[in-house]
């Protein structure tokens, strides 16, 4: 089910840690959607070096300066906000159109230069969240400058390169108000992340086991033999197990619903155990909990990312990258 296509003007609602707000979307951004006539992507997936995904494009686009501050407390962005929003969309939906296909935007004041699409999932009564976000923050070796902006705008430049961050996300609740979303509640099934902090005074420094978790989740469902570095198909976000998705069209979607559905199933009932190892120690594949895990980990995941190879390539700045060389 997909309740994305209706949605219009938001309500506010109570944001609390596991909920994931939506208050407004645009109705012209939401028509320009609905219009799209194809929906494939095919198209180079990459990494760069800080394990950030995008793709590149065929073809260089112009992202307009877009104003830096807006008071989070407003649920409805500013016409001065929206105009070069819209323009950066339209340019980019012919281009990228499985991205955006069978979705609604939303905006976040959180994020406002990450700009947010959703769709629900329904399986066996469970109900999955699709949260795709454009990155339009100017990267100084991905694009040309045209103009420098300021205190209160971003560049304006040109890029090949589009950063994306596609999840599928395990909910607990869809917020509903006259069959209209407000919100999502995301299922939760980690207690703390947060372990403790590092240095003194000016150079405190909190430490946390995210990125650990998300390499425990990743490694125990990939095949021992294969690597999918700088990629992890499982990540630890909103304190809870999602899905980072390769294939961001709507096929690539509903391929990794029963995914995440399997590997939330087989994590659930040993996460409190995960945890306290990790709060202790590193992770390594040699960890007892990891290896006792992987040794009951079900066949049917050893054939689902074999064929997956990355390809290591310095760019025109002689800076590392990878592209995807193939795909399951």
């Amino acid at each position: 089910m997909n309740f994305a296509r209706d949605v219009s003007m938001m309500c506010t609602v109570d944001t609390t840690v596991n909920t994931i707000p939506v208050r407004y979307t645009d109705s012209r951004i939401n028509e320009m959607i609905r219009s799209l006539s194809s929906e494939s992507l095919v198209l180079p997936q990459h990494f760069n070096q800080n394990e950030e995904f995008f793709l590149k494009l065929p073809e260089e686009i112009e992202v307009p300066g877009i104003p830096i501050h807006h008071d989070i407390r407003r649920s409805t962005p500013k016409e001065e906000y929206l105009a070069p929003v819209r323009q950066v969309i339209e340019a980019l939906l012919p281009l990228i159109p499985g991205f955006f296909h069978e979705t609604s935007y939303y905006f976040d004041a959180s994020e406002v230069l990450r700009p947010c699409f959703f769709q629900v999932f329904r399986l066996n009564k469970l109900s999955f969240l699709y949260l795709g976000r454009l990155d339009l923050s100017f990267r100084t070796h991905d694009g040309e400058m045209i103009d420098h902006g300021g205190n209160d705008r971003t560049p304006r430049y040109r890029t090949r390169n589009i950063y994306l961050d596609c999840d599928l996300i395990p909910l607990d609740e869809i917020l509903l108000d006259e069959r209209r979303v407000t919100g999502f509640i995301v299922r939760q099934i980690i207690s703390q992340t947060w372990i403790g902090e590092t240095g003194r005074g000016y150079f405190v420094q909190g430490i946390w086991i995210d990125h650990e978790l998300t390499k425990f989740f990743s490694r125990l469902f990939i095949p021992r033999e294969t690597s999918l570095y700088p990629y992890y198909p499982f990540t630890c976000k909103y304190r809870s197990l999602c899905h980072a998705l390769l294939d961001p069209d709507p096929e690539g979607r509903r391929r990794g619903v029963p995914r995440l559905k399997r590997a939330l199933e087989f994590i659930e009932p040993e996460i409190e155990e995960i945890q306290n190892h990790l709060k202790k120690e590193s992770f390594s594949p040699e960890l007892p909990i990891f290896t006792s895990l992987k040794e009951r980990i079900p066949p049917v995941w050893n054939g689902l990312w074999k064929e997956i190879r990355f390809k290591r390539y310095l760019n025109e700045h002689d800076m590392k990258e990878f592209v995807l060389e193939s795909a399951t």
